[in-house]
C-alpha cells in the first residue's frame, strides 16, 4: 500500500494521513500527517480521540523537522577513522549487508559461538512491528545472547506485579470523576502531558491536586501544593500515610476483608511507620503526613499517578508495590477515577508470540541484562558470564548517551575487536562508535500498530510518504540481513503486513473490538473494555489468590521482605553514611521537557530551548559551595563526571539537584553525559537500573 492510498483527506497536493506518536510515553498519541507533495509539512493530534484531544507535545510537534532533518541519514555509511570520531564513508545497500553477513557469521561459526552477538535496543519506537517483531526472529534464529530490556519499567512492574498482579491501575477516562488527585513522583506536563485536560476537569469539580516530588516541577508549579519529598523514601511516605489511615479508623473494612490478602500483617507492619519516624526519613513534617494521610481517606475516589523516577532506586519496586496498597485499603478501587496507575499495558493482549517468535530461541541461550552493558562490553566474568561480546547491534536506543555508566560503556564500544552496526535516523554518539550505520525510516515512513501504557487504544501508523533517500524500516533491513546471511527459517521472510495480521489474532476478549479493519477506518480503537474500566471494583486481581497481596508468598519465595516495606538507596545515610559525607548531594536526571531521553536532541530548536546542559540546585547548596547562576559546574563522583551550567533553584529540596537530560555527548561541554555518574547497580526487584540512587558533589570548575 502506498502513503498516497492511506490519506484520509486529498485537496490538490496535499493530504491527510492517520498515523500514530511512536515515542516512549504513556499517550500514545493518535497523529493527523499533513503532506505536500513528498513533504510532511504539520503533525497534529486526531480530535477525536478521547485522549490525544487534538494536542501534540513540545517534542513530537517537532516531529516533520526532525524528518526531513538535513543531517539524516540516508544512505548506508561504513567507518573510516577511529572509532568515535564520527568518520564514515558511504556504501551501497549490497556492500554493508554482504559485510555485515560475513562477518556475524563468522562469529557465529567461530568457538565463541552465536551468544558473542548481542543486540541492544529499547524504545526508540514503541511499535510492535518496527520495535519488537522482526528483529526478535532474527536473533532469536542465530541463536544470539538474549537482551533483558530493563533501562526503564521492570522495577515498577514486578511492584505492581506483587500487589494487584498486573501492569493494570485506573483508567485514566474516569480522572475527571476523582475527588483528590496526588501526582506522585511525576512530571505529567512533560511526560504524560494528556492526562493533564482530565486533572483539570477533576480540579473544576473540586479536587485538589497534590505533587509529591524532589523537584518543583513545571507540573508542581501547576498543582494546589507540592511535597517536597527526599529522594528514594517514597515507600516510607506510603507506610507513614497506612499508620495513620489504619489509626484514625480511614479505612474500608468491607474490602478489606472481601478483596485483600494479608490485612492483620500489614497493620502490624505500618505500626512500625509513625508520623514523627516518617518525617525524619522522608523530610516532610509530620504533621503535613498526617494532613495527607486524613485527606486522602476521606475522599471517596483518590486517584494516584505514579511514574517511573520513583522506580530508579535500590528499593524502587518495593515503592511502588507499597504505594499500590494504598487504594485497596481505603476502597477506592470501588469508584471511576479512583485507585492507582502506573501502566495500562497489562490489558493489552496482542499476540507478540506470534510476532516475535520466541519458539526459535535455542534452549539454555545466555541473557545479558541492558542496564549492565559496560560490564558486558569489558568485563564479561564480572556476572555476565558466557563468551566476550564480538558483535552489538543496536538499534532504537543510543546506548552511549543512555546507559548507566556512560564511560564504561563508552570504553567498550572504543574496542577494535568489537564489530557494531546501528540502524539510526542520525549520527549518534552510538552511531560514532559504529562500524556500520545504516539508514532507518522514521515513524512518518513505515507501518506501525501501536499499544499504550497510560490509556486503553490501539492505534494504526500507516505510512505518510515514502522512505526517504535508502532509508528502510526495521523490519526490512532484518529481513534483508537473514537473507544475505542465508538463514532459511521461513519466518525471516514474513512480510509487515503478515506480521500485523499476526499481532492481532488473538482470542482474548479484551481484543475483540480491535481488528484491522477497524483500525483502517478509524485509526484507533478502544480495547473492548468498559468506559471508564474499573478494574479492582468487586476484586478480581490479577495476584494467584485473586486479591490485592499485602502479603506476597512470591516474594517470600524470592527471600524478600514479603510485606510492603522501605528499602532506603545504595547511596544513602541509611545504608552508606560515609559515602554521602564525601558526596552529599543527591542527583536526578529526569528528561528535559524538550527531549524524550536522547531523542530530539538535535533538533535545533528545541535544543535552543533546552539552551545547553544545566544542573540545577538549591540557593542554600550553592551558597556553601561558591556557585553563582550560569556559573560552569562539575558534577563528580567515584564512577565519573560531567560539566554543566549551574541554575539556582528555590523549587528543589535542599540536597537535591536535577541535571534535564539526556544530551548527546557530543553536544555537552566535555563530551560526557550526566550517565557518567551514574552506576550500574539494580533494583530489588525487576533488575532495573538505579540512576536516580547517586550521590555526587558539584563545585565550579577552576
Amino acid at each position: 500500500m502506498s502513503p498516497a492510498d492511506t490519506a484520509i483527506e486529498v485537496e490538490g497536493t496535499r493530504r491527510v494521513v492517520r498515523g500514530a506518536c511512536p515515542h516512549d510515553c504513556p499517550d500514545a498519541c493518535a497523529m493527523l500527517v499533513t503532506v505536500e507533495g513528498d513533504r510532511v509539512t504539520r503533525v497534529q493530534g486526531d480530535p477525536a480521540h478521547p485522549v490525544t484531544q487534538g494536542f501534540l507535545c513540545t517534542k513530537v510537534n517537532r516531529y516533520p523537522e526532525r524528518t526531513h532533518h538535513p543531517e539524516r541519514v540516508l544512505r548506508p555509511l561504513r567507518r573510516v577513522g577511529p572509532k568515535g570520531r564520527g568518520e564514515f564513508v558511504e556504501a551501497s545497500w549490497d556492500e554493508a549487508l554482504t559485510d555485515i553477513a560475513a562477518r556475524l557469521n563468522a562469529i557465529r561459526h567461530s568457538p565463541d559461538g552465536p551468544e558473542a552477538i548481542l543486540p541492544y535496543s529499547y524504545a526508540g519506537t514503541m511499535g510492535i512491528l518496527q520495535g519488537e517483531s522482526m528483529d526478535r526472529r532474527f536473533f532469536h534464529a542465530i541463536g544470539a545472547s538474549l537482551l533483558d530490556r530493563t533501562i526503564c519499567a521492570t522495577a515498577g512492574m514486578m511492584g505492581m506485579r506483587m500487589t494487584v498482579g498486573a501492569s493494570i491501575g485506573t483508567d485514566i477516562e474516569g480522572v475527571p470523576e476523582s475527588d483528590l488527585i496526588i501526582l506522585w513522583g511525576t512530571n505529567t506536563l512533560t511526560s504524560n502531558p494528556h492526562l493533564w485536560p482530565k486533572v483539570l476537569e477533576a480540579r473544576a469539580k473540586g479536587a485538589p491536586v497534590l505533587c509529591i516530588d524532589p523537584i518543583r516541577t513545571r507540573t508542581a508549579e501547576q498543582c494546589d501544593e507540592w511535597i517536597g519529598i527526599r529522594p528514594g523514601t517514597d515507600a516510607a511516605l506510603a507506610l507513614g500515610l497506612m499508620h495513620v489511615l489504619v489509626a484514625e479508623g480511614l479505612q474500608d473494612d468491607d474490602y478489606l476483608a472481601r478483596h485483600t490478602l494479608g490485612a492483620d500483617a500489614l497493620r502490624a507492619r505500618v505500626a512500625e511507620y509513625p508520623p514523627a519516624r516518617v518525617a525524619a526519613i522522608t523530610g516532610i513534617p509530620a504533621e503535613r503526613i498526617v494532613a495527607l494521610a486524613q485527606q486522602y481517606g476521606r475522599a471517596h475516589a483518590a486517584f494516584i499517578r505514579i511514574n517511573y523516577g520513583l522506580q530508579r532506586h535500590a528499593g524502587g519496586a518495593m515503592a511502588v508495590r507499597t504505594i499500590a496498597c494504598l487504594p485497596a485499603i481505603t476502597g477506592h478501587w470501588r469508584r471511576a477515577g479512583g485507585g492507582v496507575q502506573l501502566s495500562s499495558s497489562g490489558n493489552f493482549a496482542l499476540n507478540k508470540a506470534a510476532v516475535q517468535r520466541p519458539d526459535l530461541i535455542p534452549a539454555g541461550t545466555r541473557t545479558i541484562n541492558m542496564s549492565r552493558l559496560g560490564d558486558a562490553l569489558t568485563q564479561p566474568d564480572a556476572g555476565v558470564g558466557g563468551p566476550p561480546v564480538r558483535a552489538l547491534i543496536v538499534y532504537n536506543s543510543n546506548p552511549a548517551a543512555i546507559a548507566p555508566d556512560h564511560l564504561r560503556v563508552v570504553e567498550g564500544m572504543r574496542r577494535e575487536d568489537l564489530f557494531t552496526v546501528v540502524l539510526e535516523h542520525f549520527r549518534t554518539d552510538t552511531a560514532d562508535h559504529a562500524d556500520w550505520i545504516l539508514p532507518a525510516t522514521t515513524q512518518l515512513e513505515h507501518l506501525d500498530l501501536h499499544w499504550s501504557y497510560g490509556h486503553h487504544y490501539v492505534t494504526l501508523n500507516t505510512p505518510a510518504i515514502a522512505p526517504i533517500g535508502e532509508a528502510r524500516p526495521n523490519t526490512e533491513i532484518f529481513r534483508r540481513l537473514a537473507a544475505a546471511m542465508g538463514l532459511d527459517e521461513p519466518a525471516l521472510r514474513d512480510d509487515d503486513e503478515t506480521m500485523l495480521q499476526q499481532a492481532l489474532d488473538t482470542s482474548d476478549p479484551r481484543m475483540a473490538t480491535v481488528t484491522l479493519e477497524a483500525l483502517r477506518e478509524r485509526g484507533w480503537v478502544r480495547l473492548n473494555l468498559p468506559t471508564p474500566y474499573l478494574p479492582f471494583a468487586e476484586g478480581g486481581f490479577h495476584t494467584p489468590s485473586g486479591k490485592c497481596e499485602f502479603v506476597s508468598e512470591r516474594m517470600a519465595t524470592l527471600g524478600l521482605d514479603p510485606l510492603p516495606s522501605y528499602t532506603p538507596p545504595y547511596e544513602s545515610p541509611e545504608r552508606d553514611p560515609a559515602l554521602v559525607a564525601r558526596y552529599p548531594i543527591t542527583l536526578i536526571s529526569s528528561p528535559a521537557h524538550q527531549f524524550m531521553n536522547s531523542t530530539f536532541v538535535n533538533v535545533t530548536s528545541l535544543q535552543r530551548a533546552a539552551r545547553e546542559p544545566e544542573v540545577s540546585l538549591h540557593p542554600t547548596d550553592a551558597e556553601r559551595r561558591g556557585i553563582r547562576d550560569g556559573a560552569r559546574v562539575l558534577v563528580a563522583n567515584d564512577r565519573g563526571s560531567f560539566e554543566a551550567t549551574a541554575r539556582l533553584r528555590e523549587g528543589i529540596r535542599e540536597g537535591v539537584a536535577w541535571a534535564p537530560g539526556i544530551w548527546w555527548a557530543k553536544a555537552s561541554p566535555d563530551g560526557r553525559t550526566v550517565n557518567a555518574t551514574t552506576s550500574q547497580r539494580l533494583t530489588d526487584m525487576g533488575e532495573g537500573p538505579v540512576f536516580y540512587d547517586n550521590q555526587v558533589e558539584i563545585a565550579v570548575v577552576a
